[in-house]
């Protein structure tokens, strides 16, 4: 099974079911502004599955909001130092 299967298998993304964001509207966590960016931030700082969004964001290298707590920016950095040490389990 590739590592594509395995995301897109609905089992595989029940997270998304428990996420803190669940019934905000999406728009929320695409923000044109850093204090925007602050308030999506503050809902996913309790958020149960942080990581696990956090991580597909990674995996399929989204590149707009803010996915598990992190910005564009952040997810951008994240993946240069993953590369560097030579880890690739985002994908």
């Amino acid at each position: 099974m590739s590592e594509l299967q395995f995301f897109a298998d609905d089992a595989e993304q029940s997270w998304m079911l428990r996420g803190a964001c669940r019934g905000k509207d999406p728009g929320f966590f695409f923000p044109s502004d850093g204090v925007g960016v602050e308030l999506a931030r503050q809902v996913c700082a309790g958020c149960p599955v942080r990581l696990e969004c956090l991580e597909y964001a990674l995996h399929y290298r989204i590149e707009h909001g803010v996915w598990g707590g992190a910005s564009e920016r952040e997810r951008r950095r994240i993946l240069r130092q993953r590369r560097a040490a030579g880890l690739t389990g985002a994908g």
